[in-house]
């Protein structure tokens, strides 16, 4: 049995180009379909988040219509309610990569308010990377790696093949003309190879330890991928 570090947001809005405040979080099945895969395959999940806050999961990913049914609505809710990790995070400023087998970023808007500009979680992207331990990123949760930056202010994943949360997914999603930026954009920007797939479609991308998917139904997809690099 492994430890497994899901760095998650510790926001619970995403402040928009007007300066609205957008109620979010992390999204549900980006934490859940993971946690439940390394559950089962019997590894230990321990949650770290910007000054320890417990994670706020945004009210829009546990409506039905995103997760194709009241059922499965209610059953993704269960699953967060027991989650014991969920509500006993660790500050991420005192995680300790020695400690963990493989990291896991889930997303939602969330990522882009915080983990986006957070140092710290920059450093331990960029120290994961150069471990070889298995990295995975999903959705918009990739925001995190625009702060892993080295002293020449180049990023530390420039030249990496990633998926992320695309301009069409925002687009469609309804939030394109109203953030203060895009994803993709600002990956393409610092040299990431943003690889994009159909709009909502699993896409998971590769390269090297590093895992990444587009949208939440990537999220199983990415987890299979990290069980297998675990071996």
């Amino acid at each position: 049995m492994s430890k497994i570090l899901f760095v998650m947001t510790g926001a619970d809005h995403w402040t928009l180009a007007d300066g609205t405040l957008h109620p979010t979080g992390f999204w549900a099945e980006e934490a859940v379909a993971p946690y439940e895969a390394f559950k089962a395959a019997g590894h230990e999940i321990v949650v770290a988040t910007p000054g320890g806050v417990v994670p706020t999961v945004d009210k829009g990913s546990l409506a039905a219509e995103v997760n194709g049914g009241q059922e499965n609505a209610d059953r993704i809710a269960g699953v967060l309610d027991a989650a014991d990790e969920l509500r006993n995070p660790i500050r991420l400023e005192d995680v300790d990569l020695d400690d963990y087998a493989a990291v896991f970023y889930p997303g939602g808007h969330g990522p882009m308010e915080d983990l986006a500009v957070n140092p710290e979680s920059g450093r331990l992207l960029t120290s994961a990377l150069e471990s070889g331990k298995p990295l995975g990123v999903v959705c918009h949760a990739p925001a995190a790696l625009l702060a892993a930056t080295g002293a020449d202010g180049a990023n530390a994943f420039a030249g990496y093949r990633v998926a992320a949360f695309t301009n069409a997914e925002e687009t469609q999603a309804g939030f394109a003309d109203k953030a203060k930026w895009l994803l993709q954009d600002r990956l393409t920007e610092a040299g990431v190879q943003v690889q994009a797939g159909e709009p909502w479609a699993p896409n998971v991308v590769v390269d090297r330890n590093l895992v990444t998917g587009q949208n939440p139904a990537s999220s199983a997809p990415l987890a299979a991928e990290l069980l297998k690099a675990l071996g």
